[in-house]
């Protein structure tokens, strides 16, 4: 969420920059500087009758003490009149700050300067791509396919038990996604970030909190009888462990890494591109998230997509690196970067982890700050990033090393697997 202050002091800027989003803020924004304009001058007022109320009250008992109490009966029914309009006020200042919020919960956070401009992700940046061929016999098969083959995702018997989007790993399969899930898990720990286990369902005020809230809110299972939601991310309960926080300067950079199953709804996705492992409703992440200081976040977006360039190096998967363009950014994010494996039984990009800058706008949320050197109190940045999400990990890793052997694990990750070969 954006600062009304920031929003007063950079108007233009900010209509200008979400042009890039291909929304136009001009409206919106001009009815946050009017609401705040009128929030102040409802608190000026409520000053004045407060500072005249303890004038008033010093009166009425100097009149008391004076033995003059039929003048202090008098000021004291002035002092109930102006209880009565500061009620009134009260009141009025509470709708003014639902409504301001209501339209700051509205506007997207505003993009870097290098985002590009565009509508969809058919605009986004390919900044890098790694050319790695891979070579298949005509009878490859999609991951689909070889998970029936070998026995190791049965998506009929997740069906069964519970629908579509909630597959059942099996034998080697729930090996190699275990495997996986440990491997990224160590590689994020040598890398200096702390494990955390958080919960797998969150409360209405951190859904708020990291931007889930309300503008996700349709993808979100919900569970009205206890009102908590289940967790889209692992970014939602580890960065809000930071809400309400104020730290010390010297704490940052503060990194933290976890796994948990993710469940998103996926409303109204169909077709071919959702076949397999390709959409879930269910599936394993493991997620990286840093607070920063804000002079060194842009650095530290840098080092977390070299972190997961080396995750899919290590793995030997083609991959390439997108810039998303402002119509494909997320709400929250300032600047992410997509990192997307290449399928070459599917012959397609898949998207495997987004790596994302929000800047302030989540902290603004969060009221996660820290006190500077000259004991300001400042709003921190916050990053997080996929490290890796399994599902399109496992679909490429299928796909790219089937052989007529079977299909060969990655070096990486046979000390994980125990196992060279699923056949």
């Amino acid at each position: 969420m954006l600062q009304t202050t920031f929003i007063r002091e950079n108007e233009t800027l900010i209509i200008e920059r979400l042009k890039k989003r291909n929304f136009d803020a001009t409206t919106i924004i001009r009815q946050i500087i009017e609401l705040d304009d009128n929030r102040k001058k409802t608190q000026q007022d409520l000053d004045a009758l407060l500072s005249e109320s303890n004038q008033l009250a010093k009166q009425i008992g100097d009149l008391f003490k004076q033995g003059k109490q039929q003048e202090a009966a008098a000021l004291k029914e002035e002092t109930a009149l102006l209880k009565d309009k500061s009620t009134f006020l009260k009141e009025q200042q509470t709708s003014i700050n639902d409504e301001l919020l209501k339209l700051l919960y509205q506007v997207p956070n505003i993009p870097n300067e290098i985002v590009p401009a565009g509508k969809s992700d058919a605009d986004n940046e390919i900044v890098f791509e790694n050319k790695k061929q891979i070579t298949l016999s005509n009878q490859k098969l999609p991951h689909w396919e070889l998970a029936k083959k070998y026995n190791i995702i049965d998506f009929e018997l997740g069906v069964k038990i519970t629908g579509a989007g909630f597959p059942i790993y099996r034998g080697k399969g729930a090996k190699l996604q275990r495997a996986l899930i440990r491997f990224f898990i160590d590689e994020a720990e040598k890398s200096g970030y702390e494990e955390i286990m958080p919960p797998l369902m969150v409360n209405e005020a951190s859904g708020y909190g990291t931007g889930q809230l309300p503008d996700k809110e349709g993808q979100m299972y919900y569970m009205p009888v206890d009102d908590l939601y289940m967790i889209p991310t692992a970014e939602v309960p580890i960065t809000n462990i930071y809400r309400d926080v104020i730290l010390k300067e010297e704490d940052f950079p503060i990194k933290n890494v976890g796994y948990t199953p993710c469940f998103r709804r996926e409303a109204g996705s169909y077709g071919k591109d959702v076949r397999g492992l390709n959409r879930l409703h269910q599936f394993d992440k493991v997620e990286i998230v840093q607070i920063q200081h804000p002079s060194k976040s842009y650095e530290t977006l840098d080092l977390m997509v070299e972190h997961v360039k080396g995750l899919l190096e290590k793995l030997e998967l083609p991959y390439r690196i997108a810039r998303l363009c402002g119509g494909d950014l997320g709400f929250t994010s300032a600047l992410t970067y997509d990192m997307e494996v290449f399928s070459a039984a599917q012959e397609k990009w898949l998207e495997v982890s987004s790596i994302s800058n929000f800047e302030a706008f989540q902290a603004n949320r969060l009221k996660c700050r820290f006190k500077n050197k000259e004991g300001k109190i400042e709003l921190v940045h916050t990053l997080n990033g996929s490290a890796l999400a399994l599902p399109r990990i496992l679909a490429a890793l299928l796909e790219n090393n089937q052989t007529e052997n079977g299909i060969k694990i990655p070096e990486a990750l046979i000390a994980y697997t125990g196992f060279e070969f699923i056949n």
